[in-house]
C-alpha cells in the first residue's frame, strides 16, 4: 500500500529534472518560437486567465509582463463572460490561458471569446491535447509529466519557467533568450537541487502542528508565492491560511497577528524583498512567530535558506521549501496530501 504524501514527495523531488527538461532544446526552442510569433504581433496588453494554482503562476507573468515587457497586465474574471455573458473587446490583446490540465470550461470559453473578438490566444498547459490547448491559436507544453497528487507542485513550477522564458523570448523579439541569461537559467536544476535537500521545512512541521490559522506573505515577485503556500497548506493540512502582498499586511491584517499566528514571510534579495523591511519589523513588533524564506538572515525570525539569485527567477527557488513545509505538515496533522478531501485533479467550472 503507498504510504500517504508519497505521491506528493516524489512530484516536489522531480522539480529540478523538470527544470531541465523545459530548459532542453526541444521545449525551449517551441516556447523561443512562440514567443516570436506574439513579438511580431504586438500585443498592446495582456490579459491572463486561471483558477487555482494556475491563477498564481498568471499573477507571476502579470507582473513579469508590466515590468519585463512594459505593457499593461490583469487577471480576467472567467465569470464575466461565462455567466454573465459580456463579451469585452479583446482586440489588439494577448489573452494567455494558464491550466495544468487545460480542461476547464470557463477557461477555454474566455480563449474562445477573446479569440472570436480579434485577440492573439495562447494556452499554457500541461495537456497539449488538451479543449484549452485547441482553443487557443498558440500554445506552449510545460512537459511536466503526469503528476501524482491532486496537490499540484511540480505543475505549477513549470508554469513559472514556461511564462518566464516566454516574457523574457518576446523583450527578445526573436524568442532568443541573451547568453548570460540563458547560463543564469541553466543553474535552476541544480539550485533547486540544493534548496530541496534542506531539512528545515521538515523540522519545522511539528512547530505548528497545532496552529488555528497562518499568514503568508511577500511582494512583488514574491507575492504570487505567498499566495500558492497559503492554497497548497489549506489543501493539503486544512489549515486556514490568508495570503497578505506585505504593503497590503499593513493595511489592517497586521492586527491579527500575534504570537499564535505563524506568519510565512517571503524575503528576496531585490526591490520586492527589500521593500518588506518595513513590515518584519511590524510582524516584530507584534511577537509575531515568523519564518522567512529567503537567502539572507532575518533578526528574530526562522529562515528557510534558499540560494540568492534574481529576483524574477526566485519564485522557481522560494516555492520548493514552502512545498515540502505544506506536506511534512499534513502528514504531522494525519493527513493524506496526496488525496485532499472533497478535491479532485481536474476541477470543471462555468
Amino acid at each position: 500500500m503507498t504510504q500517504p504524501g508519497a505521491g506528493m514527495a516524489a512530484d516536489i523531488d522531480e522539480q529540478p529534472a523538470g527544470y531541465a527538461r523545459l530548459l532542453s532544446a526541444g521545449p525551449a526552442g517551441e516556447i523561443a518560437r512562440v514567443a516570436a510569433v506574439v513579438a511580431r504581433r504586438r500585443p498592446r496588453h495582456v490579459v491572463f486567465t486561471a483558477r487555482g494554482t494556475s491563477d498564481h503562476a498568471a499573477l507571476y507573468g502579470a507582473y513579469l509582463t508590466e515590468i519585463r515587457l512594459g505593457l499593461p497586465a490583469g487577471l480576467a474574471s472567467p465569470s464575466a463572460v461565462t455567466v454573465y455573458g459580456a463579451r469585452p473587446d479583446l482586440s489588439g490583446a494577448l489573452v494567455v490561458g494558464v491550466s495544468q490540465s487545460g480542461g476547464s470550461p470557463d477557461l477555454t470559453e474566455v480563449l474562445r471569446t477573446a479569440r472570436e473578438a480579434g485577440a492573439l490566444t495562447l494556452a499554457v498547459t500541461n495537456a497539449p491535447d488538451s479543449p484549452l490547448a485547441r482553443a487557443a491559436e498558440l500554445s506552449v507544453d510545460i512537459a511536466a509529466g503526469h503528476e501524482r497528487a491532486v496537490a499540484a507542485t511540480k505543475t505549477y513550477t513549470a508554469e513559472l519557467l514556461a511564462l518566464l522564458l516566454l516574457v523574457e523570448g518576446i523583450r527578445a523579439g526573436d524568442g532568443v533568450l541573451p547568453t548570460d541569461q540563458r547560463a543564469a537559467l541553466e543553474r535552476l536544476p541544480e539550485l533547486a537541487g540544493r534548496t530541496l535537500a534542506d531539512p528545515t521545512p521538515t523540522q519545522l512541521a511539528p512547530r505548528y502542528r497545532f496552529a488555528g490559522q497562518l499568514v503568508t506573505t511577500g511582494r512583488g515577485y514574491a507575492y504570487p508565492t505567498a499566495r500558492e503556500a497559503a492554497l497548497k497548506l489549506m489543501e493539503t493540512s486544512y489549515l486556514p491560511a490568508l495570503a497578505f502582498s506585505g504593503a497590503d499586511l499593513l493595511h489592517g491584517p497586521l492586527a491579527m497577528t500575534d504570537p499564535d499566528v505563524p506568519v510565512l514571510a517571503v524575503v528576496g534579495s531585490g526591490p520586492g524583498g527589500r521593500s518588506m523591511g518595513e513590515v518584519l519589523p511590524r510582524l516584530g513588533e507584534r511577537r509575531a512567530d515568523v519564518v522567512v524564506v529567503g537567502s539572507a538572515e532575518v533578526e528574530g525570525a526562522t529562515r528557510m535558506a534558499v540560494p540568492e539569485v534574481d529576483e524574477r527567477y526566485a519564485p522557481l527557488l522560494d516555492i520548493l521549501p514552502l512545498q515540502r513545509l505544506a506536506l511534512a505538515l499534513a502528514l504531522a496533522r494525519g493527513e493524506d496530501p496526496d488525496a485532499p478531501r472533497g478535491l479532485k485533479k481536474v476541477t470543471a467550472t462555468m
